[in-house]
């Protein structure tokens, strides 16, 4: 699988330039350069806190639902300890403390430019600094980045309480250092998804009714969106209903990094209990499909779901929750 088989989901800095970002001239810092974490503490993070039990539960679906080289199968019967995880995605109000706290910049904000979708576009069209042909509706955007999630014309405004987005995986693992915490296992996602109901499809359960239950695309991709439920892109994230154990939006609305590799057939050879993903890759593994999935072309908004990306591509449909050390 390359690293473009997701990029319909969450495109690659590379493919919204047409070159590597490390070429770019503005050069690749890594995180650890970006901000000093030293002696942060996480009473800073004060996300609301989702308890999911230690249990056995089956990993993956097999009912065809899936997309060709996604890596959902073969079930899998996994144990997950009990953990605590966030019960939304992070917040641009919790991002900002941690920018405020640490000075910490971002590698969109590093890059010069990032991923926005092209109905949500606010920046002059010279901003525009690349488009990629297989998937035409993202643009790569100068000034882009987490608190200009649209573009340089783009603020927060009204946006407080919706999940960040614009953050790579290392800004993610960044946040984490300062907040004492970290990102969860693609199994301790699945999980905490599930909300304790084995087998289903969504967090809900498996009926579905178009615009009432999670953020995504209604209409005709990627043209026409009637807002069936209220959205364009982000919503806050207490918005729609929580599952079982209390987490919001796990589907729908963004995409959420979790710690492992990607691997497409890790499951085949994955340990029985809390799994970790493989011990090497090339990309990051996401969860929960975002505001942009639609059964034409991406249905990845489901609780087995998986996609991919690199750990310094950033957009303004990825986003991420923690998981506390234990």
């Amino acid at each position: 699988m390359t690293t473009e088989d997701h990029g319909c989901c969450a495109p690659t800095h590379e493919a919204m330039t047409g070159a590597r970002a490390s070429d770019l001239t503005m050069g690749k810092v890594e995180p650890a350069g970006h901000a000093s974490t030293a002696g942060r503490t996480a009473s800073r993070h004060n996300l609301a806190q989702a308890a999911v039990p230690g249990q056995l539960f089956r990993m993956g679906d097999a009912d065809g639902a899936g997309n060709p080289g996604d890596g959902e199968t073969p079930v899998h019967e996994v144990w997950v300890d009990a953990f605590s995880i966030d019960a939304t995605t992070v917040t641009n109000t919790a991002f900002a403390r941690f920018v405020a706290d640490t000075g910490y910049r971002t590698e969109s904000e590093l890059f010069g430019y990032s991923a926005v979708f092209h109905l949500a576009l606010q920046a002059d069209l010279d901003d525009v600094v690349g488009q990629p042909p297989q998937t035409p509706w993202w643009l790569g955007v100068r000034g882009a980045d987490w608190a200009h999630p649209a573009g340089p014309r783009s603020s927060l405004g009204g946006l407080a309480e919706h999940p960040v987005v614009q953050v790579s995986w290392n800004d993610a693992v960044a946040y984490c250092a300062w907040a004492g915490r970290r990102l969860p296992a693609e199994a301790e996602w699945e999980c905490a998804a599930r909300g304790g109901l084995a087998g289903r499809r969504y967090p809900w359960g498996d009926e579905w009714t178009e615009g009432q239950r999670c953020n995504i695309w209604q209409g005709r991709f990627p043209a026409v969106n009637t807002l069936a439920d209220g959205w364009l892109t982000t919503a806050p994230v207490r918005e729609f209903e929580p599952n079982g154990y209390g987490l919001w939006q796990s589907v729908g609305n963004v995409w959420e990094w979790c710690a492992d590799w990607w691997a497409e057939g890790y499951y085949a050879a994955s340990p029985a209990r809390n799994p970790g993903g493989p011990a090497t890759g090339e990309q990051r593994s996401m969860r929960g499909g975002s505001y942009l999935c639609h059964d034409s072309y991406c249905n990845r908004y489901r609780n087995s779901a998986r996609a991919s990306n690199t750990a310094d591509s950033a957009a303004a449909n990825v986003g991420f929750r923690t998981v506390a050390l234990v």
